[in-house]
C-alpha cells in the first residue's frame, strides 16, 4: 500500500478525529501508551501527513457519540474513524438504537464529505443469538450503506489468540477489558493499513 504523502494539490497536513470510547482514550495507559498515540507514531513512521485526534471519551455509547459529533469536528477535520458500540454492548442496550446512532453519525460525516472508517466489536453471546445476530449485523450493513470502510472487530489482533497466549504475553490490562500496551500496539498493527486506506480517500482541498 503507497504512503500518504502531502502532494501540491493536498499540501497540509491531514486532521483525523478519532472518536470511541474508553479504547480509544486510553483508559488505564500512559498517553504516549493509548491507541491515538501508537496510531500517531506509526502513520507517520508510515508516510502519512497526519495529526490524529482524540475524540474518546471513557464510558461513552454510540448514543453519546451521536451527541458530541458535531463540535468533535471542525473545519479542518479530513477523515473520521468511529469505534463506538463497547458500552452500548456491556449495558445490554438495544441494537437498534446503537444502529440508529451509527447511521446518524455516518449521515453527518458524508453530508460534510468526510471518509470513515467504522470499526466494531462482535457482541458477547450471554444476551442471545437474536441479540448478537442483530448488532454484529449492524457493522457491516452499514458500511455498505454509506461507503464507510471496514473494520469489524477492533480487538480481533488479541481476542483472536488463545487465553494463554494473552496472558503470557500480557496484552490485556487487569480488568480483561481494555488493552496494556502491547495490545495496543498489536491493534495499531492491524488498523494501521485501513486508516491509510482512508486517508487516502481524502479529496484535495
Amino acid at each position: 500500500m503507497c504512503p500518504v504523502l502531502a502532494t501540491d494539490a493536498q499540501a497540509k497536513t491531514l486532521e483525523l478525529v478519532a472518536l470511541g470510547d474508553s479504547l480509544t482514550q486510553g483508559y488505564g495507559l500512559a498517553p504516549d501508551d493509548g491507541l491515538v498515540a501508537q496510531l500517531q507514531r506509526w502513520l507517520l513512521a508510515h508516510g502519512a501527513d497526519v495529526t490524529v485526534i482524540n475524540a474518546g471519551v471513557s464510558g461513552d455509547t454510540t448514543a453519546g457519540g451521536r451527541a458530541r459529533l458535531d463540535w468533535s469536528l471542525s473545519d479542518q477535520t479530513d477523515a473520521l474513524m468511529i469505534a463506538l458500540g463497547g458500552n452500548d454492548l456491556l449495558r445490554g442496550l438495544p441494537p437498534e438504537e446503537a444502529r440508529a446512532n451509527l447511521d446518524a453519525m455516518l449521515s453527518t460525516a458524508n453530508a460534510r464529505n468526510l471518509p470513515v472508517l467504522l470499526i466494531g466489536l462482535p457482541a458477547p453471546g450471554n444476551y442471545g443469538p437474536d441479540y448478537k445476530a442483530a448488532f454484529d449485523a449492524l457493522w457491516p450493513e452499514l458500511a455498505a450503506k454509506h461507503g464507510a470502510l471496514l473494520v469489524t472487530n477492533l480487538l480481533a489482533p488479541i481476542t483472536d489468540l488463545p487465553p494463554k497466549a494473552r496472558a503470557a504475553q500480557a496484552l490485556m490490562q487487569e480488568d480483561g477489558i481494555h488493552p496494556a500496551p502491547d495490545g495496543v500496539a498489536l491493534i495499531v498493527d492491524h488498523l494501521g493499513p485501513t486508516v491509510l486506506e482512508l486517508l487516502a480517500q481524502v479529496p484535495p482541498r
